[in-house]
């Protein structure tokens, strides 16, 4: 028979999966990186595959065939049905006696904080808050954009810049300097240029991310719109993590709120000091902090707590990655 550890740690996202095998004692036996998580696109057993890839090597490397704990933070597990579906999913893979699927935005809040207590905001590709207190309790977004009332993330972000450069070109809106480095960041000459090459992919839709630093940098070389952009953004931020804090009684007690995904972890002044600002303003007991520990951490200490081991443990592990 072959040996048991206590922790498969999976973050797995849209662009990368990242797994860790944790024993009980909290040292890390084995990591592994495999290619990203999306159900939505290949499909649900298409998509654990990948996971399953990433998993094998480093059951492999650990020398373990087994754990007692799936600890699985994914991505586009919106819902407590998507949780549960991909529950059953990783299950039949028997890589441990019980399986926890969350969020992907838990491992962010978790691996920032040291006790399960604090709200998380994510803006990445997308935006997303989650909020946890010890008892379980957590509060959640569905996040799947401007049909759920989100706003921002890098990709609505870009969408934004071009809206406004397009009117402004054309007459429609006023004018900002958008008009002309969007375009010119493509080596275009105009703003009608660039939408008929997004139109017909001559520029690859996913090229558009590239258009949210221009965006940054645009305002902070003082564009008004550009401005205006960042600073619904840190609204949009403030926000989420102020309702998250209300729904879990946290607003009169001092209370992490940690910031995460590229686009925050990128501390643009403009948009770091507005969020800390608001926050300031709406609630002032929030500590903001950027976290920069990686993901897969948050999801190695969700299984940690779930299998009720110590502080000393939960320290071994984030020595580990923090090192």
């Amino acid at each position: 028979m072959g040996l048991t550890a206590c922790v498969l740690a999976v973050d797995a996202g849209n662009s990368k999966t990242d797994v860790a095998v944790v024993a009980a004692d909290g040292n890390v036996l084995a990591t592994a990186r495999g290619g990203g998580f999306r159900p939505p696109v290949v499909g649900v057993e298409a998509a654990v595959d990948t996971v399953a890839d990433a998993v094998g090597r480093a059951f492999a490397a650990a020398g373990v065939t087994s754990v007692e704990h799936v600890s699985a933070c994914l991505a586009n597990a919106d819902f407590p049905v998507e949780e549960q579906q991909l529950a059953a999913a990783l299950h039949t893979r028997a890589w441990g006696r019980d399986v926890e699927v969350r969020n992907d935005t838990f491992a962010i809040l978790r691996a920032g904080i040291t006790e399960p207590r604090g709200v998380a905001v994510v803006c990445g590709a997308g935006i997303n808050c989650v909020g946890m207190r010890p008892d379980g309790r957590t509060a959640r977004f569905p996040a799947l954009g401007r049909i759920s009332g989100d706003w921002g993330g890098g990709w609505g972000l870009a969408e934004e810049a071009l809206w406004h450069a397009a009117r402004a070109e054309d007459g429609r809106g006023v004018d900002t300097d958008l008009a002309r480095v969007l375009p010119a960041h493509f080596g275009l000459p105009s703003m009608y240029a660039l939408v008929e090459a997004l139109h017909l992919e001559e520029i690859a839709p996913a090229r558009r991310h590239e258009l949210t630093p221009v965006l940054f940098a645009t305002a902070a070389a003082g564009d008004p719109v550009a401005r205006s952009l960042v600073d619904r953004l840190a609204d949009e931020v403030v926000s989420m993590a102020t309702v998250a804090l209300a729904r879990l009684d946290l607003l009169d007690e001092e209370t992490p709120v940690l910031l995460g995904g590229s686009v925050l972890a990128a501390r643009h002044p403009q948009l770091d000091d507005g969020v800390r600002e608001l926050l300031a303003a709406r609630a002032p007991k929030a500590v903001p902090q950027v976290v920069t520990a990686s993901p897969v951490l948050g999801a190695a200490l969700l299984g940690l707590d779930r299998a009720g081991a110590s502080p000393e443990v939960q320290a071994r592990v984030r020595a580990y990655y923090e090192a």
